[in-house]
């Protein structure tokens, strides 16, 4: 996949997204979707990365737990092939939820 493919994937979900975060003069109510590129697994022999792997970490914000939207993610991301590990936190100080979806993603371009 590449960069631009995976932001389609996301937008698809068809909720408020941003990469990272949004901007500070663009407060967002939930639900809302930040997604970000956290960790560089490179795979390299002969002093060369020869395939791009990043991880994608994609961050459902809610007011409640919400099965219905975590399950439109879930499908989108198997729709795409990618495998995920999910773990939901209650951010009390926010009164939210966020899920986050963690996925290996080999780059292309």
């Amino acid at each position: 996949m590449t960069r631009e493919e995976i932001a389609t994937m996301i937008e698809s979900i068809k909720l408020p997204c941003a990469y990272d975060q949004f901007d500070d003069d663009t407060p967002q109510e939930p639900p809302f979707i930040c997604w970000f590129f956290s960790v560089n697994d490179d795979l390299a022999a002969d002093n060369v990365n020869y395939a791009h792997i990043e991880t994608l970490n994609v961050e459902l914000y809610t007011r409640y737990k919400d099965f219905e939207t975590e399950a439109i993610i879930e499908k989108t991301l198997n729709d795409n092939g990618l495998v995920y590990h999910k773990e939901t936190n209650k951010i009390d100080t926010e009164k939210m939820y966020q899920t986050a979806y963690e996925s290996e993603v080999l780059l292309n371009g």
